[in-house]
């Protein structure tokens, strides 16, 4: 584990508002606290696939879900900034 938030967006192809969101975190990535950006193609997953489908893009920072159908910014913010829990 990093000392950095670990960000994951779940996807898939073809899905224009993940693809928006991706663009958005990777913008992102230099004007906030650093964080590792980890992207899921949940067409891989049948369990993700199920929870997903008709929510993604979905964002998690470090593992708690902040946004869904697109980047919320001020949430992926507060959660970027709150203290780090220590597995």
């Amino acid at each position: 584990m990093t000392d950095r938030p670990a960000v994951v967006l779940y996807t898939r192809e073809g899905c224009h508002l993940c693809d928006a969101a991706r663009e958005e975190l990777v913008a992102l990535r230099s004007q906030l606290s650093p964080f590792e950006l980890r992207e899921v193609d949940i067409e891989g997953d049948e369990a993700l696939h199920a929870a997903y489908l008709e929510r993604i893009p979905v964002i998690e920072v470090d593992g708690e879900p902040v946004s869904e159908l697109w980047l919320d910014r001020e949430a992926l913010e507060r959660a970027l900034l709150a203290p780090r829990r220590i597995p």
